[in-house]
């Protein structure tokens, strides 16, 4: 019969096969961009929480030195949680008119209950996703309390974009053109995975890629070699080990990326890899030559070798045909974004609200479409949170960020300094992007975004200092032992 502590080493296991099984499903159903999608991954994010509350509340699980430490980020979660659902607070009208001054123009036109939000229903689900998200952030803190465990988050992160990416790949060169078990409508020709929009697909390669060169500078070494047979072993463990796996998988993902044809999607990528690349070699200080010509290679004979055989200079001619005039509809959207901003700088316009509010500021510039996203995530949050919002989400990166610097000069362990540098690459990468696109709209990659967020502190601070030891549970015929934190 099974022991109660094998039992709860049991759950604890069950619990982040759970959560990697989830991270594997999100990008699935069209990035999970639809009700139903988001919905499913809600549901088995909140009923995770809840499994792993119940052994907390038994004392068989502890929390994690990188949850600890991360109580300000966790913080500004609930805060911009508490702010969601303040927008939805009916609230006195004279209250209305000193906050939101435009926002009591449209209320007192509709003659109804008067919330900050415009579009109360959108804030709504809003508010539930941005508790799946604080939730999701949690749990990659609590659940990855080892290091293998952080390495095995990666390795299905990278494998998801390998899927994505080899899907992708096949269904355009073979010219069956399909997405999630339905035949494409939109962007025929080029590599859009299980999305729709290849930007996006762009924006969940970039952060898959960083993780795997992230796993790639984990697994070398930053000394040189003392002989040549040292030098002979390193070169047959990079031909035999994971390390080759990975590097696979690196290249597979730059050609969908090539394919995809996304402008920002490439420069977000390499500008992120040299920018990352140049403060690994810094932080690192004794560097070598491997470490450089893996660089190299990834920047150069990725995009010049694999690129040219992959079309790159027909994408180029493409983007050269196509680019004024999505440029132009953009900047006229971001310009049109922008006026909401000021006139809504202290409460927005309500979570969720772009899409509905965006038509009354709508210049006719950009032509008979409409427009669901700013294709600008700073104007986007910045107009539906207002500037006190956005703050808060900044203040979530940027901590996290510093966590991901600040463990490549901290760190020895050669796996946290590797993945730091991963998860600077793949942040950065990731706010260059949506400077000009919404990819932190789609459930995939905010997902995802997420969770490489939640990585960051546990690059600084897994393993760092020994884990709090959970609580005994003591019965009146029988006592068990703490599992241990390790």
């Amino acid at each position: 019969m099974a022991s109660p502590d094998t039992l709860v080493k049991a759950a604890d296991r069950h619990v982040f096969v759970g959560f990697l099984l989830a991270l594997v499903w999100v990008p699935l159903p069209v990035a999970s961009n639809h009700l139903w999608a988001w919905s499913i991954f809600e549901v088995w994010l909140f009923a995770l929480a809840i499994i792993w509350l119940v052994l907390f509340a038994a004392g068989r699980v502890a929390t994690t030195p990188a949850f600890r430490h991360a109580r300000p980020a966790l913080l500004l979660f609930a805060m911009v949680f508490a702010w969601t659902l303040f927008q939805l607070v009916p609230l006195p009208p004279s209250l209305i008119a000193l906050l939101s001054p435009n926002g009591a123009d449209v209320y007192a036109h509709a003659q109804t209950n008067a919330v900050l939000s415009l579009d109360p229903s959108a804030t709504r689900a809003a508010v539930l996703k941005t508790l799946a998200y604080g939730v999701l952030f949690a749990l990659t803190l609590l659940l990855v309390n080892r290091r293998d465990r952080l390495r095995t988050l990666a390795l299905v992160l990278v494998f998801c974009g390998v899927f994505q990416a080899a899907f992708g790949a096949l269904m355009t060169l073979s010219g069956l053109e399909f997405g999630f078990f339905v035949e494409k409508v939109h962007n025929k020709g080029v590599v859009t995975g299980t999305f729709i929009n290849p930007n996006h697909l762009a924006g969940y390669l970039e952060m898959c890629l960083a993780l795997g060169v992230g796993l790639m500078l984990a697994d070398m070494r930053t000394t040189p070699a003392a002989h040549w047979r040292d030098s002979a072993r390193r070169l047959l463990a990079t031909i035999l080990g994971d390390k080759a796996r990975v590097r696979i998988a690196l290249v597979i993902m730059v050609i969908a990326l090539v394919l995809s044809k996304s402008r920002m999607g490439n420069l977000a990528f390499f500008s992120s890899l040299l920018l990352a690349g140049a403060y690994y070699v810094l932080a690192v200080r004794r560097i070598s030559i491997a470490i450089v010509a893996f660089f190299v290679s990834v920047a150069l004979i990725d995009v010049l070798i694999i690129g040219n055989l992959f079309g790159i200079e027909k994408v180029a001619n493409e983007i050269r045909q196509t680019s004024t005039v999505t440029e132009v509809a953009r900047i006229d959207v971001g310009r049109d974004a922008l006026q909401i901003v000021r006139d809504y700088p202290l409460t927005g316009t309500g979570a969720g609200s772009f899409a509905s509010t965006y038509p009354m500021y709508d210049s006719g510039k950009v032509g008979f479409y409409y427009y669901k996203n700013a294709h600008n995530d700073y104007l986007q949050f910045a107009g539906e949170l207002g500037l006190p919002g956005l703050a808060m989400l900044a203040g979530i990166v940027l901590l996290s960020l510093w966590q991901a610097v600040r463990a490549q000069v901290k760190r020895r362990h050669r796996m946290m300094r590797g993945l730091g540098c991963g998860v600077l690459m793949a942040v950065v990468a990731m706010l260059i992007h949506s400077g000009v696109d919404f990819n932190l709209q789609i459930p995939a990659n905010a997902a995802t975004f997420v969770v490489i967020l939640a990585m960051a502190w546990h690059t600084r601070w897994l393993g760092h200092h020994a884990y709090a030891k959970p609580r005994p549970k003591v019965s009146a015929t029988i006592e068990t032992l703490p599992l241990s934190g390790r």
